[in-house]
């Protein structure tokens, strides 16, 4: 690609990629504002209502990647897609390279829960979504634990990021020790999911307007199933708080071995030249 054709192709992808958020921001709102309020008036039933706020959000969310993907903003590939949505009574736990990932995530599990930050309720764009969805909040100690328990008990799949934010790139990552509380004190499995992309776009350091040179491939994979009980054997008599601490570390040695690091911004002048 010559220069001028390589400019050219950035400054698309740059409008593209303020039209994808716009679409983005537009979408939520017409999801909280319009389509819950509709379903709550023609579905009494909170459980049914909840699986087809999900469902919708997935539905959503598959439509925001396709529109990405056919303007040229990102590409992606989901590995382990059917793995995601047969899943079932565990914790899928991921890395949280970008901004997106619980985009690409949800979209391939339509009826997933989700632990979200308490400060994501004051977002106009998403807290309707996060209500409607009735996903667990972080702030909420007193319930998080039973609630966690019985949405595990009852076959669903509760996502969590277990970094707590998104990764900063070139530091090393570091887990919180929630994820593993829950599915020791649960008895849950779990279930690894990696996520890496080919340039840095949305990460922690980055602005939505920082589009890099060449166009970013978003790659996620549906790792192997983790057996809780193999941390916390019930004769060798193990604390859960030790067994928490051992599998987050084990948590960690996965997400860390698996998790491709995320390439530089190729954005300057020269790259683009």
């Amino acid at each position: 690609m010559t220069g001028f054709a390589a400019r050219l192709n950035w400054l698309w992808r740059l409008l593209m990629t303020a039209f994808c958020f716009t679409l983005f921001g537009v979408g939520g709102l017409l999801l909280s504002v319009v389509w819950f309020n509709l379903l709550n008036l023609a579905e009494r039933n909170a459980r049914r209502r909840r699986r087809l706020a999900r469902r919708s959000i997935a539905a959503s969310f598959r439509f925001f990647l396709r529109v990405s993907k056919a303007v040229g903003v990102l590409d992606y590939h989901i590995n382990g897609a059917q793995t995601l949505r047969d899943e079932r009574g565990c914790l899928v736990v991921a890395n949280h390279p970008t901004l997106i990932d619980y985009v690409l995530i949800a979209s391939v599990m339509p009826e997933t829960d989700c632990l979200v930050k308490a400060d994501l309720l004051r977002n106009p764009f998403v807290s309707g979504v996060i209500r409607a969805a009735d996903y667990l909040i972080n702030s909420q100690a007193d319930r998080l634990l039973p609630e966690s328990e019985k949405r595990l008990r009852g076959d669903d799949t509760l996502l969590i990021f277990p970094e707590g934010t998104r990764t900063r790139a070139g530091e090393p990552m570091r887990l919180q020790r929630g994820a593993a509380n829950i599915a020791v004190r649960c008895q849950a499995d779990l279930r690894v999911v990696t996520i890496s992309c080919s340039e840095h776009l949305l990460d922690k350091q980055s602005k939505w307007y920082h589009v890099p040179a060449r166009k970013p491939v978003f790659v996620v994979t549906a790792g192997k199933r983790i057996h809780t009980a193999d941390f916390c054997e019930v004769h060798e008599g193990i604390e859960p708080a030790l067994a928490a601490r051992q599998l987050n570390r084990h948590l960690l040695s996965q997400l860390s071995q698996q998790t491709t690091p995320l390439a530089g911004i190729h954005n300057d002048a020269s790259a683009l030249s």
